[in-house]
């Protein structure tokens, strides 16, 4: 989970899990049409450090990690149970300041194509960590 790359300097597979629950949370409460409970801001963020990149992840077991990332997709199936045709089509703000507008319908493409792409991050992640178990 900590490994971060041949060279050390990719984002870990807990920095890629966190980041993608952050980013789903905060799209499950923009479908609610809610502000992010800072109770959730606090466990599960920031989207970023303050040098730009996604934060350690530290302190938190594999476990943790997962049951987090199970709870996140359950909020999700649950908002998603509630929407309609027309909901889809609501607009709502994003971005890191809300500086953006999008449709759920697209926000829920979004969400998915973005898990797709750290899937694949953390698939070269482990084929790396793979190789290199195997020369050691």
């Amino acid at each position: 989970m900590d490994y971060k790359g041949p060279d050390n300097d990719s984002n870990s597979t807990a920095q890629l899990i966190r980041h993608i629950m952050y980013v789903d949370l905060n799209w499950v409460y923009r479908i609610k049409g809610e502000p992010l409970p800072r109770s959730f801001i606090e466990q599960y963020g920031p989207m970023i450090d303050e040098h730009n990149r996604l934060p350690m992840v530290e302190g938190v077991s594999p476990g943790t990690l997962t049951s987090n990332y199970e709870d996140v997709m359950n909020m999700l199936r649950d908002v998603c149970c509630q929407l309609t045709d027309t909901g889809l089509d609501q607009v709502v703000t994003f971005g890191h300041q809300n500086e953006k507008q999008a449709s759920i319908r697209w926000g829920l493409w979004h969400m998915a194509d973005h898990s797709r792409y750290h899937q694949a991050h953390i698939n070269l992640l482990r084929k790396w960590y793979g190789e290199s178990s195997r020369t050691l």
